[in-house]
């Protein structure tokens, strides 16, 4: 039995893929830049929104300058619109009230800005259940980078050998193993069974009713 899990949020806990394709897009078209599909954005995510705006950006406007504007232009619409589509995954919400029960410490750890990770987070999940509820931090290197997965197992006085890391693509898997964690790959989210398998993922979740079992050791 795992005593703590670290959750991803994008793409393990909620499915925000369409809230984030339509503010990225909407950022792009009112600036002629070249706008994308829902699946193309489920490859552009996942290491903070200053990458995205560099991997929307064109290289003819990817000046420091340019890319801070556009940067706050879709910092604003996002927020006005991280609701319109987003949910939790099926049977998410009633696995936390479970691992709670069962005594599982459960925290959030997310490459997203920390202030809308509490938000989004609060909207749709009884806070309670989360010790922690962690974003992007400046002076912080975003995940993959174990800085961030290491203070955050300290300010949970967290036992590294009874700690999973859960997320849903290559980034989370090296972000387990960079802190020295074992990670379970969540087949529900943004990215494909075959990217967490080559990335070493320790165990895979086809649903929740899985990733329980992998938690409490069913």
């Amino acid at each position: 039995m795992y005593r703590t899990v670290l959750f991803d949020l994008d793409g393990t806990l909620l499915n925000t893929i369409e809230d984030l394709t339509d503010a990225g897009n909407r950022m792009c078209a009112a600036r002629d830049w070249p706008t994308h599909t829902v699946d193309q954005f489920r490859y552009l995510v996942g290491n903070g929104i200053p990458k995205l705006i560099e991997r929307l950006a064109p290289g003819d406007h990817s000046t420091p300058a340019e890319l801070e504007e556009a940067y706050r232009a879709f910092d604003a619409d996002y927020n006005a619109h991280m609701f319109d589509k987003t949910r939790p995954y099926p049977g998410m919400p009633e696995l936390l009230a479970r691992l709670a029960a069962a005594g599982v410490q459960m925290a959030v750890f997310s490459n997203k800005d920390d202030a809308l990770a509490r938000r989004v987070v609060a909207h749709y999940f009884d806070t309670a259940l989360f010790a922690v509820v962690r974003g992007a931090l400046p002076d912080v290197p975003k995940k993959p980078a174990p800085e961030g997965t290491l203070a955050l197992m300290r300010a949970l006085d967290a036992d590294p050998a009874a700690t999973l890391y859960v997320g849903d693509s290559n980034v989370d898997v090296r972000t387990g193993h960079n802190a020295g964690l074992p990670c379970c790959g969540v087949l529900w989210g943004f990215r494909t069974e075959e990217e967490l398998r080559q990335a070493g993922a320790d165990y895979l979740a086809a649903d929740t009713a899985r990733l329980e079992q992998v938690i409490l050791g069913k």
